[in-house]
């Protein structure tokens, strides 16, 4: 497990991170989500041992990070501008990980370089912006670590790229003990793969959930009522967090369980009535509304 403990980090004078305390669950995918400067990066790098805390506590496993060679033996970061050496190819670059990484999974390797359509002895700097990324991602889960950190996991990638990665996750996932944390300025990148997700604004931490909490109670409704005054008989107890029209259609994020919901729709004379599935979006709009935000003023789309 991952633990940051009331950290703080500024960089001349300028606050990057203030205050900031999330855990990282074990065999989890947990996502970051916030716009450029938000502080993302400097957490990342924080977490991996890269910079050091101004204050609070970084640690993995129990174990501080900060100038401990054992504690980031358990995980590999991947920065959003990975390095590569001059004049390397992926196999030069796989042998360095292997003398870094006792563990690392050279079949594997092999494996995904041809999944992934990447030649295995090709200069690295005839590639890409996006098959630079990938072969960034390939060596991190090869490296067979616990952890894996990613900044800005999917930029650069295109759409088919970015399904892969997402599959490949979810294959290490079920394969091995394997937690992932990474980052991306865009909540809709994260939709269909991390278990918990923080948004992070100016610094600080507005909202540290898991995914199926954040679901427990919310619910997206979208009906037609037979006629308007229909709407004024919904009960006060059904809390209604939104309720957008187009037409004569409501769409509605309402409070309750989907039974309660049905029960006091049963009751409505409606044309149309039914339950939809809740966006990361939708979900965090009803969250950090409720605290005076708007996420969609904060997360870039």
């Amino acid at each position: 497990m991952i633990e940051t403990n009331k950290v703080c980090k500024s960089f001349d004078r300028s606050m990057a991170l203030n205050d900031v305390s999330i855990t990282i669950a074990d065999n989890e995918i947990t996502g970051l989500v916030g716009t450029n400067g938000a502080g993302k990066s400097t957490l990342l790098r924080l977490i991996a041992g890269v910079l050091k805390p101004d204050s609070g506590e970084v640690t993995v496993d129990g174990e501080m990070t900060w100038d401990n060679p054992r504690a980031k033996s358990q995980f590999v970061f991947v920065s959003d501008d990975p390095y590569f050496f001059s004049n390397s190819t992926p196999h030069d670059m796989s042998a360095y990980y292997r003398s870094i990484y006792p563990k690392f999974d050279d079949v594997h390797f092999e494996k995904l370089l041809w999944a992934f359509g990447l030649n295995p002895a090709q200069k690295i700097q005839t590639f890409s912006k996006g098959m630079k990324k990938q072969l960034a991602i390939v060596l991190a889960v090869c490296a067979n670590t616990k952890y894996v950190i990613l900044d800005e996991t999917f930029d650069g990638l295109d759409p088919v790229m970015r399904a892969a990665v997402k599959s490949l996750f979810a294959e290490e996932m079920s394969n091995r003990d394997f937690t992932s944390l990474i980052s991306s300025h865009s909540l809709r990148e994260l939709e269909d793969i991390c278990d918990h997700v923080g948004l992070l604004h100016k610094g600080g931490l507005l909202l540290s959930e898991s995914l199926d909490d954040m679901k427990t109670g919310l619910l997206k409704l979208q009906c037609v009522f037979s006629d308007e005054e229909s709407v004024k008989k919904l009960p006060e107890q059904l809390k209604i967090l939104s309720d957008e029209t187009q037409g004569r259609l409501h769409v509605m994020t309402v409070k309750g369980t989907r039974e309660q919901v049905t029960e006091i729709f049963s009751h409505i004379d409606t044309v149309f009535f039914e339950i939809l599935p809740l966006t990361l979006e939708e979900l965090f709009i009803a969250e950090t509304e409720g605290a005076g935000y708007d996420v969609r003023k904060l997360i870039i789309q």
